[in-house]
């Protein structure tokens, strides 16, 4: 089958790589004709709202997906009119709009911190007064890896945080005291099967994700049930076909839902490497239409991203239980290069290979 996927970045790049042992073809919607997926598959190169390069992009395709979710959801209805396309549009527009996502995992009983819907500096104001401080101010759509967000400590900081995200409708949110952040991934299929991932820990450094360690470290089992569960309303509720991961904070008082991506995520890595198929895998089979495969974990595992530089190859191949995934970018200060994932069959083994792996990004920089 020709799979299309809207977007020709690492994560559809990694999609090809996981569908073509699978005897399906990729093509990829992307402005940038030398865009990574570029290596794996035909690219349309084109803008997202580009009606010729869409209807161009659908000629032939079996089925469609995206690989982010900046994609205009105009564009997903377009090809979801030509050719089977999951996840759906709906998904898609739940997760671009932050509001709209805090009311939609309230629907499904999913607990989310205080928060204020905002459109000016006066609604600003009063949206303080109200959630109160510590805060952070997040645009309503778009922003990702840290950016379009600030942090508010005092009502002092309310004109800068207004600055920083540049006036634009966002949401006012309670800070949240955590623990650890919860990352849950699970891919439904077509049929309604639904396969969930172990979920991970994540570790964020400048609002990029740096590490997600496998099974979640200091998590307690019921935590880990009711974030699964969670992940499995949400799924239900919106339909979605393919691969979701949502974002908890593991608090005193419970699990806060922090947001949700409508496909595989970075924190999903690790799965390549680390589980019996990945969330690549099993995202290709749910838009293709076919039985989803078992998502076990092999045994304990780690994904470290790498941002910005590349460590010393050598060194990094030389780490036993190391597996490099370079998605063939050039270095950029805040880019995420390559990931590495480091699993073996004890945790003591990993965590030693770990520290290996981090100390060689570290020293390169990234």
């Amino acid at each position: 089958m020709l799979i299309g996927v809207l977007g020709g970045g690492q994560l559809g790049r990694m999609l090809a790589l996981a569908g073509i042992p699978l005897g399906h073809r990729f093509r990829f919607l992307d402005p940038d004709p030398a865009c990574p997926a570029s290596a794996v598959g035909e690219v349309v190169a084109g803008a997202f709202d580009d009606a010729a390069a869409i209807d161009r992009f659908c000629d032939g395709l079996g089925a469609a997906t995206y690989e982010f979710e900046n994609v205009p959801v105009a564009t997903v209805e377009r090809v979801a009119a030509r050719v089977r396309t999951a996840p759906s549009a709906r998904s898609l527009a739940v997760a671009q709009d932050r509001i709209a996502e805090k009311e939609f995992f309230r629907s499904c009983g999913i607990r989310v911190q205080a928060f204020e819907a905002v459109s000016s500096e006066a609604d600003l104001a009063g949206a303080c007064g109200r959630v109160g401080v510590p805060a952070v101010l997040k645009t309503r759509r778009m922003g990702y890896d840290g950016k379009g967000q600030c942090v508010v400590r005092a009502p002092g900081d309310l004109a800068r945080a207004w600055r920083e995200v540049g006036g634009q409708p966002s949401i006012y949110e309670a800070f949240v005291d955590f623990d650890a952040e919860l990352s849950v991934i699970a891919v439904r299929g077509a049929d309604g099967d639904v396969r969930t991932y172990a979920p991970g820990v994540n570790v964020h450094r400048g609002g990029i994700l740096r590490r997600t360690i496998v099974p979640a470290p200091g998590v307690a089992p019921a935590v880990v049930a009711e974030a699964e569960g969670a992940v499995r309303r949400a799924l239900e509720a919106l339909g979605h076909v393919g691969a979701l991961a949502i974002e908890f904070f593991v608090t005193r008082d419970g699990l806060v839902a922090n947001e949700m991506a409508p496909r595989v995520h970075n924190s999903g890595h690790w799965t390549i490497d680390g589980a019996v198929a990945s969330q690549f895998e099993n995202h290709v089979r749910a838009v293709a239409g076919e039985p989803l495969a078992c998502a076990d974990a092999r045994g304990f595992s780690a994904m470290v991203n790498i941002i910005g530089a590349m460590p010393d190859r050598p060194a990094m191949l030389a780490v036993p239980g190391a597996r490099l995934h370079d998605y063939g970018k050039s270095p950029r200060p805040g880019r995420k290069l390559a990931h590495v994932n480091v699993c073996a069959r004890e945790a003591r083994v990993r965590d030693a290979e770990l520290a290996v792996v981090e100390a060689l990004v570290e020293r390169a920089g990234g």
